[in-house]
């Protein structure tokens, strides 16, 4: 009788615990087109390994169903019916009921619309990448990648080449994920093909330490992504540009291009070789001082935001001549190799050695207006002719391990640089006070900059994945060095004006000779652990060593010797600099379907030991630092997506604006040093979003950003107004900020088959620095409105129009001073086409800006013009091509300043000139039809 009754409560047992495992799953499905009710469509519950099916339903008149008795767990949910195309879902039903949020079904007649529509529509949105089908977009006959690029909706590319997706700078252009020939974003759009592309994928793309561990860090560069067609990566490709004409006040002109791509598997082979003195796109010197991986002269470790930066700022006598190709006459050659080979172990490798010479003329003339508080102004007149010859060798080597079943990889990149440059310069000057313009000072100049540079960056990372899914670990070592010597000699008359009439005269003929040497080495190791299924936490701990060293000893010419051989002990300095960083982090990081959510903050202890070997003083300092991320990204649907990003970040004060030296490069404007600066420390949030509407093919952007400064390293300018001369120190200064916003639409007028875009920039930002002692705040506020339309046949015609216009608004807080105008712009660019081998391209550009109380109003008009006839299948071209038609070319470019100063430069350019030119785009032809 016992067991009897044991076995029946057993089992009763069994049962009811069974049953209370046992959920019901229930839900309403509605019709996207008129948000009725579908009754009659079948629900199912599968099994997501093997689709076994588990239960299934029919909804009812009202559009409801229920699914009873389903065990907890992972299914696929679907939905069928014979009018609608099908819907499949992932669930996870854990709950005693489960309520499935209502689901929408598209009429199988709207689906093949939305087919229709895609098939033509460029645009798809996948996370927070943007991806253009290539060849939804119609370009002329081997036509380049930057041509492509002017058609994408949302992107933008200025006369100058420079690039923006969204409203923001494009930093890196890759193809197929990898390099192209090193950093710089013009080599690949410039000389690629538009018809080797498949798709242009636009993102944010992370720092590597983020893509391995999925915790995002915050720091991002805006990137391109070439995708190659399969068939463009078998056997070679390239292309051969040839051009010339005569008769240009400059001299002839010339361009000579060469690129070839061979590709063989995973093997990629690339060459290219430009020569010519047009300032052509792509010969741009691209250097901007960089140093390594790009960054600019000296080292930029900004880990955690707490690192540090030795800029060449302040007029400092090494410092590089700048060069536009805009301006003056610019003859290049640029050559380079790169190598890429995947390994059937997943091992990567990428060698890009580069070598660049340029020979650059130009004469520039400035005006420039220079006020304080109390009405006093200079205005100083200047012109210069300028010669620079330099050349640079870069050698970049990537070697990607994959060790240990790929489990642990170990990657080291090699970067090294070898500059050389001379240049001379030839300057007048004169400088006037006040309304009546009385004279202040004058000066006749020459200097001659020689100096040779060496630039070298290795880092090794070594990552492991544990088996425990998202627990990582990585090591990161870089040793960076700069070393930069040279000379700048310097041979000047100048005329002061002296109290109660008359001049005095200043001679000087000196040599600056100069040695700088930047080291530095920092270790980071990084640990990361999986909370849970939604939470993940990151530690991290870096150590830093940093050492710089600026020795400058000026000399007096030495008639009797004839030598620079008297040593100007006010002018010489040996300064030494040692920073040392302890940083500590951590991070926590949420991910789950739509939301991606990281917090955290670094802790950097800072110590400065700086050393003034010529006066004997020395000076240590201790900082500590707090750099606090945050992050937030929602893709609350299909193709759209919005992301808030925040950060702390400190930049240390330089070793030019430190070193306690004052620098009298230009006789009457003197730089002085303060070893007594403080770290700056900025906030920064950044609030994006983007989407797109395949139905309606319509895109947006918006993206709002605010950053604010404490303890800003700004400059006081101790004036002279009756002689114009000036002392410039950097110091410390609070209330900075700058805020901008960019936003975009854009749509196709299906009907007419136009697409039209509407795009809307606004920026404000404050600058406050010091004009002898007394504090100077300006406002600077602009806002831009820009219209396009682009409308194409193939093979017909393709005509775009861009118009913009900008508000400008400065005012000085303590003076009330304004300067307020409008510049307009028009942009018409258009091809037509005759018979499929002849076209005509012109594109015609009108910039205006208004008149202020400084300067006239001004405007010019640049019209380009290009002929061109195709053989063999477009694989021949010949051309002609004639630029600035109406040969008003201007140089010119205005700004203001602090207080309402005004400064107008301008400078030579290339105007009226025509070239004839042969291009041979050759592929090999077997590979193309395999």
């Amino acid at each position: 009788m016992f067991k009897k009754i044991t076995l029946i409560l057993s089992f009763t047992l069994i049962t009811c615990f069974s049953y209370a495992q046992m959920i019901q799953v229930t839900g309403k499905i509605k019709d996207t087109a008129t948000n009725a009710n579908v009754k009659n469509a079948v629900v199912a519950i599968l099994t997501p390994k093997d689709s076994v099916l588990k239960a299934f339903t029919r909804v009812k008149e009202n559009g409801s169903f229920a699914l009873n008795n389903v065990k907890p767990g992972k299914y696929i949910l679907s939905v069928s019916h014979p009018n609608f195309g099908e819907y499949i879902e992932d669930v996870e039903l854990n709950d005693a009921t489960k309520t499935i949020p209502s689901i929408a079904l598209t009429t199988k007649m709207k689906l093949l619309e939305a087919v229709i529509v895609r098939s033509g529509n460029p645009i798809k949105i996948k996370g927070d990448t943007t991806i253009y089908t290539a060849d939804s977009f119609k370009v002329s006959a081997n036509a380049n990648v930057e041509e492509l690029l002017k058609k994408l909706p949302g992107i933008q590319v200025d006369k100058n080449g420079g690039i923006k997706a969204m409203g923001q700078t494009v930093e890196k252009v890759l193809v197929d994920g990898e390099e192209f020939f090193g950093d710089d974003p013009g080599m690949a759009v410039k000389n690629l093909r538009a018809d080797a592309v498949k798709e242009v994928q636009v993102f944010d793309k992370k720092s590597e330490q983020a893509e391995f561990t999925g915790i995002d860090d915050g720091k991002t560069k805006k990137t391109i992504n070439l995708k190659l067609k399969e068939d463009k990566k078998k056997g070679y490709f390239g292309k051969i540009d040839l051009s010339g004409g005569l008769n240009n006040k400059f001299g002839n002109r010339y361009n000579d291009n060469l690129l070839i791509s061979s590709f063989k598997g995973k093997r990629k082979l690339s060459a290219f070789l430009l020569n010519g003195n047009t300032g052509q796109d792509g010969l741009s010197w691209q250097d901007e001082q960089k140093f390594g991986s790009g960054d600019n002269e000296g080292m930029v470790m900004d880990e955690e935001g707490g690192g540090f930066s030795f800029f060449n700022r302040g007029g400092s006598s090494d410092e590089e001549p700048f060069i536009n190709s805009q301006n003056g006459v610019l003859t290049n050659i640029n050559g380079g190799l790169q190598y890429n080979n995947t390994f059937n172990n997943g091992s990567k490798i990428n060698l890009s050695p580069k070598y660049n010479e340029q020979r650059y003329v130009n004469t520039t003339q400035i005006y420039s207006q220079n006020n304080d508080n109390n009405g006093n102004s200079l205005n100083n007149n200047i012109n210069e002719v300028k010669n620079i010859d330099r050349s640079n060798f870069k050698l970049k080597g990537v070697f990607d391990f994959k060790l240990d079943s790929a489990s642990t990889t170990l990657k080291l990149t090699a970067n090294s640089n070898f500059y050389n440059t001379k240049s001379n310069a030839f300057k007048t000057k004169s400088t006037t006070t006040g309304l009546k313009n009385d004279f202040a000072n004058s000066s006749v100049e020459s200097t001659a900059l020689q100096s040779e540079k060496q630039a070298l960056n290795l880092e090794a990372v070594l990552k492991h994945k544990f088996k425990k899914a998202r627990r990582t670990i990585s090591l990161t070592t870089n040793l960076k060095s700069l070393n930069n010597d040279g000379d700048t000699k310097i041979i000047s008359n100048n005329l002061l004006a002296i109290t109660g009439g008359g001049t005095i005269t200043r001679l000087q003929n000196q040599e600056n000779d100069f040695d700088k040497l930047t080291t530095g080495i920092t270790s980071k190791v990084v640990y990361t652990e999986p909370l849970n299924k939604k939470f993940a936490m990151e530690i991290g701990y870096q150590y830093s060593l940093n050492y710089s060293a600026n020795n400058l000893t000026t000399s007096n010419f030495n008639s009797s010797t004839n030598k620079y051989d008297t040593k100007i002990d006010s002018l010489s300095n040996q300064f030494r600099q040692n920073i040392s960083q302890n940083i500590p982090s951590a991070k926590l990081n949420y991910a789950h379907k739509k939301f991606k959510v990281n917090i955290g903050t670094g802790v950097s202890f800072i110590n400065f030991d700086l050393k003034d070997l010529s006066s004997n003083i020395a000076a240590n300092r201790n900082f500590t630092n707090f750099t606090p991320t945050a992050n937030f990204n929602y893709s609350y649907k299909s193709n759209h997506n919005l992301s808030i990003k925040y950060n702390g970040s400190t930049t240390q004060p330089t070793i030019n604006q430190l070193q306690p030296l004052r620098n009298n490069t230009d006789i009457f404007n003197q730089y002085i040093g303060n070893p007594d600066l403080k770290p700056s420390f900025t906030n920064n949030i950044n609030l994006t979003h983007n989407g797109y509407n395949f139905l309606k093919d319509m895109w947006n952007y918006q993206s709002l950003n605010f950053s604010t400064v404490s303890n800003s390293i700004a400059n006081n300018r101790t004036t002279n107004f009756a002689t114009g001369e000036n002392k410039i120190q950097p110091i410390n200064t609070n209330g900075n900020f700058n805020m901008n916003f960019w936003g975009g639409l854009g749509t196709k007028l299906k009907k007419i088959n136009t697409r039209v875009g509407i795009n809307l920039n606004a920026s404000m930002f404050r600058y406050v620095d010091f004009i002898n002692s007394q504090k100077i705040t300006t406002d600077n506020r602009d806002l831009g409105l820009s219209f396009n339309v682009q409308k194409q046949k193939d093979k017909k015609y393709d005509i775009g129009l861009n118009i913009g216009g900008d508000y400008n608004l400065q005012q000085t807080a303590q003076t009330n001073l304004k300067n307020k105008y409008l510049s307009a712009n028009i942009g018409l660019d258009g091809t037509v086409y005759y018979k499929k081998v002849w076209s005509l391209n012109a594109n015609y550009d009108l910039n205006a800006r208004q008149k202020t109380a400084q300067a006239p109003s001004v405007s010019f008009n640049i019209l380009n013009a290009k002929l061109l006839r195709t053989f063999k299948k477009d694989e021949y071209t010949v051309y002609f091509m004639v630029r600035d038609l109406l040969n008003q070319n201007l140089g010119l470019e205005r700004s203001f300043g602090q207080n309402s100063s005004f400064t107008e430069t301008r400078n030579d350019r290339l105007q009226r000139y025509w070239m004839v030119g042969f291009a041979w785009n050759f592929k090999n032809k077997t590979a193309v039809k395999k």
